[in-house]
């Protein structure tokens, strides 16, 4: 191990009077959180970025506390270091700490007194101006016993939050609202979820069902439904076809789903007369927001398509990279799976992928980079990619996952959700405006980002078809 990775304190005995340690640090917005975690200080001021619902919060402040922590890092690791412990730490604060600012800090030795208590000036600097951030005196045991030890890696955090689905939602408030067609928005979630798009100026929703049950859903959340049209209809079904003829007459760009049965609401999208048909196979895409994967990540088909054959993965393959166009990935990389990263004839999976890469290449899958088979390791890991030699634009670094058949994608799906914390959008792709599917269990994020990755896609295809 290199010297730098190695820490070696100063007893008492060895340390002197204008001894100095230090250390460079750059604040940032996911410190503040993590101390916000662990302290509950919840400022908004500390945590602009992710307070969506306040306003005036163009920069996120430092906790005055956190900047102090900084010193105990010095103390700690280095003048005195291991085996350090305080007594006291006078803090005086002279200027905001931003996010984004690299600060420098140093403790000095200006005392040594009896009973191994060591006296030292402490301070905070930022160094963009050399202005000090703050200062202090600190007391503290100094060590008795001689200390070298390595580095300990400090466990890495993953904070579950979602700023991609954050970035997609304020891009879709800077849209036109949507006019949605939703239908039975019957219970709390669901229309929870078209209200609070409503609230955030991303939908203007027409609601279609039973007009007791959704104004009693909406006394149970608290919500207003004035100024928003309700198209009064019992029947699931029959609403379902209503929706459909209002954005058949052109009075609405968005469909979405309420308490219905899935089947219900897509019978009527796809009836042949004034249906929602347009020329591809409808496919649906789950647009994960993953803590800690540093871009969003489509699965697809999770929800319609039990069996795909190659015609219509390559639909599915083609929907996708439309939409992942559309919430702002240039090119998207689009990795086929399957349990092998090599073509097998007695792999189905992996044949069919060997032949959607093809296909792309030759441009009958158009705007993104396929490529397959990959297994799923290899596909979202550079490192595992690099062990098995393979050489691919997408190899480790797929934005859009491509699964065999509904059942992988359904259970990868609700893996990243459940497991990894991930927050699932739900669109439904190849019909002439975008189908807003949820999960009933969603929540008012995933509802939130469904609504406006649509609104964006609306926004970008138009009547051409989504």
């Amino acid at each position: 191990m290199s010297d730098q990775f190695i820490f070696e304190n100063k007893t008492y005995d060895e340390v002197q009077v204008g001894d100095t340690a230090s250390l460079t640090r750059t604040a940032r917005e996911e410190d503040f959180l993590v101390f916000a975690n662990v302290s509950g200080n919840l400022n908004p001021y500390h945590l602009a970025a992710y307070a969506q619902e306040q306003e005036g919060l163009p920069e996120t402040f430092a906790p005055g506390l956190w900047v102090g922590s900084l010193v105990s890092a010095v103390l700690g690791n280095h003048l005195p270091g291991a085996g350090t412990i305080y007594r006291s730490q006078h803090l005086k604060f002279h200027d905001m700490c931003r996010a984004g600012d690299e600060l420098f800090v140093e403790a000095k030795v200006i005392a040594k007194l009896p009973d191994n208590v060591v006296r030292l000036d402490t301070k905070v600097v930022r160094k963009s101006d050399d202005a000090l951030m703050m200062s202090g005196e600190a007391e503290v045991l100094a060590p008795t016993k001689k200390l070298r030890f390595d580095a300990l890696p400090a466990p890495e955090l993953i904070l579950d939050h979602h700023p991609h689905f954050e970035t997609i939602i304020e891009q879709a408030q800077k849209l036109a609202p949507v006019t949605t067609a939703v239908v039975a928005p019957e219970e709390e979630k669901s229309l929870g979820g078209a209200l609070l798009a409503y609230k955030k100026g991303i939908i203007t929703p027409i609601l279609f069902g039973c007009t007791e049950k959704i104004r009693a859903a909406a006394e149970k959340i608290g919500m207003s439904l004035d100024g928003i049209e309700i198209v009064e209809e019992m029947d699931h079904a029959r609403a379902a076809s209503k929706a459909v003829d209002c954005i058949a007459d052109g009075k609405a760009g968005a469909l979405m789903k309420g308490h219905l049965h899935t089947d219900d609401l897509l019978r009527a999208a796809l009836r042949k007369e004034r249906g929602l048909r347009a020329g591809r196979r409808f496919t649906h895409v789950f647009v994960l927001d993953v803590p800690g994967l540093n871009h969003p990540l489509l699965v697809t088909d999770a929800a319609i398509n039990i069996q795909p054959d190659l015609k219509t993965k390559a639909d599915i393959v083609q929907n996708a990279i439309e939409v992942a166009i559309s919430i702002g990935i240039e090119v998207p990389k689009a990795g086929i799976l399957s349990a092998v990263e090599t073509v097998n004839p007695d792999i189905p999976s992996s044949m069919d992928a060997a032949l959607l890469s093809k296909m792309a290449e030759r441009g009958q899958i158009k705007g993104g980079i396929v490529d397959g088979p990959l297994a799923m390791d290899n596909a979202v890991d550079l490192a595992a990619a690099h062990t098995k030699g393979i050489t691919s634009e997408v190899a480790g670094k797929a934005e859009i996952l491509v699964v065999p058949n509904l059942d992988a994608g359904n259970m990868l799906a609700k893996e990243l959700a459940y497991i990894s914390h991930a927050e699932p959008a739900g669109l439904v792709l190849g019909a002439r405006v975008p189908i807003v599917l949820n999960s009933r269990s969603d929540g008012d994020l995933a509802r939130l980002a469904s609504c406006a990755i649509a609104s964006l896609h609306h926004a970008r295809i138009g009547k051409k078809g989504c």
